[in-house]
């Protein structure tokens, strides 16, 4: 089982930045990537980042060169960095753990983003 914890979240306004952060527990070794989702009010859940274990990295095409993801193995931390915010970016940010059959195995609880001025 791998537990995770995901921190950082808050109200900015349009054209700010927030870092999100994300910590792993538990059997973490064989992780092999973690990433990010988010879920907009009355949305599905959407992907917007990922990022395996040798650092490769994926993004949505609404957040390329805005976001960008991160990991610190020493901290099994993954980051996410948001810059340019933008109303739409509002949601609940999940973190993910361990990338199988299309998303991921392990999920935290969620942390709210909100952009508005």
């Amino acid at each position: 089982q791998v537990q995770l914890v995901e921190s950082g979240g808050g109200l900015v306004q349009p054209g700010g930045s927030l870092r999100l952060s994300c910590v792993a527990s538990g059997s973490i070794v064989s992780i092999n990537a973690m990433g990010w989702y988010r879920q907009a009010p009355g949305k599905e859940r959407d992907f917007v980042a990922r990022i395996w274990s040798g650092g490769l990295t994926y993004y949505a095409d609404s957040v390329k060169g805005r976001f960008t993801i991160s990991r610190d193995n020493a901290k099994n931390t993954v980051y996410l960095q948001m810059n340019s915010l933008k109303p739409e970016d509002t949601a609940v940010y999940y973190c993910g753990a361990d990338y199988t059959a299309g998303s991921f195995k392990y999920w935290g609880q969620g942390t709210q983003v909100t952009v508005s001025s």
